[in-house]
Order: structure tokens, then C-alpha cells, then sequence
């Protein structure tokens, strides 16, 4: 039974090359530009490290939570504009020698910045945010939307 599968494989091969033209045959298969290769930059293009959120609602309050730990709260910013949230800041490894030989490096050092909008309406100019135990926790008051009315057709 494996022969069977094996001439049809040929046949296939056969039927294939069958559509082929000359042409086909003979060039050569498409490459990618050489420049592409040439224009490759070893160094690291800066980029800031982006910084993972929880966002909830409670009855009267929408809340974000970031992990914030090893930042000084010196080293945040948290601000707040037309229903859109930016946390951003600066995460330091407090260590100022220049390392020549890493073994293993998986901590993220450096800028880091979150944008999001916010999903309900809220009220800019009510909110609250702590750092503690290396969460950052910010609240707003939520705006009470009103319920829909029923309107009658007449």
C-alpha cells in the first residue's frame, strides 16, 4: 500500500511539472533585496516598556491598577484628559555599574507608559491615586448616567 502512496506522489510531481512552463523551470526562485540585509542595525531602537493594567468598576467608582513595584512615586506620572488615562514613569535598577557581562537579563529597566481610555464616563476632577506595597491604585467617581425613559408613541 505505501508503493501505491508513493506513485501517486510521482504522478502528482509529474502532473505538476506538466503545467510548468519552460520559464518557470528555469529561473531562479525570487529572493529578498540584498539592501535589506545591509540596512540591519544592531543597536536597540529606545521604545518605552508598556505597563500591564486591571480595570473595574464598582457601584460608584471605575478603579485601574498597574504593578508598579521597585518605582518611586516621584518617578510617576498619572494624568488624565478628555476620558483618556497615561501612567508613565521611570523604573530604575538603583545599580550604576556598567555591566560587561550578563549572564541572564529579564528584568525591564527603564521608561515605561500606558495609555488607555477609560470605559465609562467619569468625573476628572474626582480622583484618587495611591501607591502601596508596589501597586498603584487609581479611582475615579464614576458620572451617573441616567436610566433610559420610555417614551410613548402617540
Amino acid at each position: 500500500m505505501a508503493r501505491k502512496q508513493n506513485e501517486d506522489l510521482l504522478i502528482e510531481d509529474e502532473l505538476a511539472a506538466a503545467f510548468l512552463s519552460d520559464d518557470d523551470l528555469s529561473s531562479p526562485a525570487p529572493t529578498a533585496p540584498a539592501q535589506a540585509e545591509d540596512n540591519w542595525d544592531d543597536s536597540e531602537e529606545e521604545f518605552p516598556g508598556q505597563l500591564a493594567v486591571d480595570v473595574y468598576e464598582t457601584d460608584d467608582k471605575l478603579v485601574v491598577k498597574a504593578r508598579t513595584a521597585g518605582v518611586n512615586k516621584e518617578d510617576l506620572d498619572v494624568s488624565i484628559s478628555d476620558g483618556i488615562l497615561t501612567i508613565s514613569g521611570t523604573l530604575s535598577s538603583g545599580d550604576d555599574t556598567s555591566a560587561t557581562n550578563w549572564h541572564i537579563q529579564e528584568c525591564y529597566w527603564g521608561e515605561f507608559s500606558r495609555t488607555l481610555a477609560l470605559p465609562v464616563s467619569v468625573k476628572e476632577d474626582e480622583v484618587e491615586a495611591v501607591l502601596k506595597d508596589g501597586v498603584l491604585t487609581v479611582s475615579f467617581a464614576k458620572v451617573k448616567q441616567e436610566q433610559a425613559k420610555k417614551i410613548q408613541i402617540q
